[in-house]
């Protein structure tokens, strides 16, 4: 009678945070050393249910001791670009990112050493677009961030709401502590926020929206900034959309403005085409003016060129008058 091993025994590991890279890649190097299978791995990070064969693992707790029957491979020598790319995988909302960066890693420890350099294997391609969708929520989230004003607040203090698609928050935080250094801060999202001081970055829980559209001096300039600016002469929907989406319009403080500046982005236009040529201010001219020097050199010689003129004019009147 032919004997078949039953399935592999489950181990969940739950890490500490939905976005945890570090606690992700120091469970794997320990899974890794010790050869646990891809597939004897659940890995569980706060948005799905423990699974329901599988024994509790937490990132404190020792790994599986090593299987002897299944000698651990040596662990790869992992290139920086795939661990950015890895760190971008971890802050996308797919519940197996973590299980398919672990499968990665195992197979390029077992007889697969070029794998992290083969963009067009299944797995691999997955976590480059997997990757791509966090880096342009990012990117929309450098744009896309509005801060007001936090009412009853010293030192003088400013918080923004935020929803992102994915768990982009402590990803995009060290844009803003660049960007607003000597700046007291808040970002807000469901799920987790970032305060910054001037000195510290600190991490705490969600919070609604509720709590940060309180009005303010300074969004009313912004929109009249905003409405000042708009170009309806270059105006394109298609592109507009697809570099501020419209699921971000609703805590943007200039999205009411923008239904009726497309909707009179065509009279205004027409306007513009019709409206004669004004006369430039005074300080423009003086800004566009040639420099001192410049300008003494071309007055210099525009007069070398009128004595020369006058010069052959004189010498022709002399030679009539000999003849």
């Amino acid at each position: 009678m032919n004997r078949h091993s039953g399935p592999p025994t489950l181990h969940t590991v739950q890490l500490q945070r939905p976005d945890d890279f570090d606690g992700w890649r120091l469970i794997a190097r320990q899974h890794l050393a010790a050869g646990t299978l891809p597939e004897s791995l659940v890995w569980e990070a706060g948005e799905a249910t423990a699974d329901l064969f599988s024994e509790p693992l937490s990132p404190a707790e020792p790994t599986v001791p090593p299987n002897p029957s299944r000698p651990a491979a040596p662990l790869p020598v992992v290139p920086r670009a795939f661990l950015e790319l890895a760190r971008c995988v971890a802050c996308h909302r797919a519940p197996d990112r973590y299980a398919l960066l672990y499968r990665v890693l195992w197979r390029s420890c077992h007889g697969e050493s070029g794998l992290l350099d083969m963009p067009s294997d299944p797995d691999m391609h997955r976590l480059h677009i997997l990757g791509k969708c966090v880096a342009r929520e990012r990117h929309k989230m450098h744009a896309f961030v509005r801060f007001r004003q936090t009412p009853s607040v010293e030192p003088e203090h400013f918080s923004a709401w935020f929803e992102p698609e994915h768990h982009t928050l402590r990803l995009s935080s060290g844009f803003f502590v660049r960007r607003f250094a000597n700046m007291h801060w808040s970002i807000v999202t469901p799920e987790e926020s970032a305060h910054w001081n001037g000195q510290t970055l600190q991490f705490g829980p969600g919070g609604h929206r509720s709590n940060n559209t309180a009005p303010e001096m300074m969004e009313e300039l912004w929109k009249t900034y905003f409405a000042n600016i708009f170009n309806p002469a270059r105006l394109k929907l298609d592109a507009m959309r697809s570099e501020m989406p419209v699921k971000y319009w609703k805590n943007l403080p200039e999205a009411p403005l923008i239904a009726e500046l497309v909707h009179n982005a065509g009279a205004r236009s027409q306007q513009m085409v019709e409206a004669l040529a004004s006369d430039p201010p005074r300080y423009a001219r003086r800004a566009t003016a040639p420099p001192a020097q410049a300008q003494a050199q071309a007055q210099a010689q525009a007069q070398a060129q009128a004595q020369a003129q006058a010069q052959g004019q004189g010498q022709g009147h002399t030679g009539n008058k000999d003849g």
